[in-house]
C-alpha cells in the first residue's frame, strides 16, 4: 500500500504557509507504518515540539492503473474517507532551510490517522463535498472540494504518470487553511458533512 499526499491543493492553505500556488500537483509519500488505525491514540514524538494537524479527504484506489487519462480516473476509486497529515513543522523548517528533503517531518510512524469508514462516492457531491476538523470541540478547519486547485480525477491522472496505482493505495488530497499545533490531551475529530469519521486522542 502506498500513501500519496498532495501538497498545497488549496490556495488559502498555500497562502497561510507563505508558499506559491503550484501549477501542477505536488506530492510526497508516507510509508505504510504512518497509518494510525482508528481507536489508536497518537503519541506525541520526542523528536518534535511542533506537530501540526492537516485534515484531508482521502481517496482509496480500487484497481490497478498507470498513465490514467483524466476522463477515466473516476473508474479508479469508489470510496472517500478522511484523515490527518501530521507534520513536524519544526523539522520541516530545518530541512527547508538546509535545502534537504523533508520526509522526516511528514513520514514518521503514526503521522497519517485514517478513518475506519469510507463512504461510497455515489452518495456524495464530489464537486462540493464539505469536511471539517475540531480540536477539543472547537472547529479549526473547514474545507470543500470546490476549493481544490486540482480535483480528484486530475490528481489521479497526474500521479499515475509517475507510478502505477494499485488497489488499496491512498491519496491524501490536501488540506484547507486553518492548520495548527496539537498538544498532549487534545481530542481531534474529523467530519465529512455532519458525519463523524474519526476521533484521535493525543497522548
Amino acid at each position: 500500500m502506498k500513501i500519496i499526499c498532495i501538497g498545497r491543493n488549496y490556495a488559502d492553505h498555500a497562502k497561510e504557509m507563505d508558499s506559491p500556488i503550484p501549477s501542477v500537483p505536488m506530492f510526497f509519500m508516507k510509508p505504510d507504518v504512518a497509518v494510525l488505525r482508528p481507536g489508536t491514540p497518537f503519541y506525541y514524538p520526542a523528536f518534535s515540539k511542533d506537530i501540526h494537524f492537516e485534515c484531508e479527504l482521502v481517496v482509496k484506489i480500487n484497481r490497478v492503473g498507470k498513465n490514467i487519462s483524466e476522463r477515466f480516473a473516476h473508474k479508479y476509486y469508489s470510496e472517500i474517507g478522511l484523515g490527518i497529515d501530521f507534520t513536524a513543522r519544526d523539522l520541516q523548517k530545518q530541512c527547508k532551510e538546509k535545502g534537504h528533503p523533508w520526509e522526516i517531518a511528514k513520514s514518521f510512524e503514526g503521522s497519517a490517522p485514517l478513518s475506519k469508514e469510507f463512504i461510497d462516492k455515489s452518495t456524495l457531491d464530489l464537486a462540493n463535498l464539505q469536511f471539517s476538523l475540531t480540536q477539543n470541540e472547537t472547529q479549526v478547519q473547514l474545507g470543500s472540494t470546490k476549493d481544490m486547485i486540482f480535483n480528484i480525477d486530475q490528481l489521479i491522472a497526474y500521479v499515475s504518470q509517475f507510478m502505477t496505482l494499485k488497489k488499496g493505495d491512498l491519496i491524501y488530497t490536501g488540506t484547507p487553511a486553518g492548520v495548527g499545533p496539537i498538544a498532549i490531551d487534545d481530542e481531534l475529530k474529523g467530519f465529512i458533512g455532519e458525519k463523524e469519521m474519526f476521533m484521535v486522542r493525543v497522548k
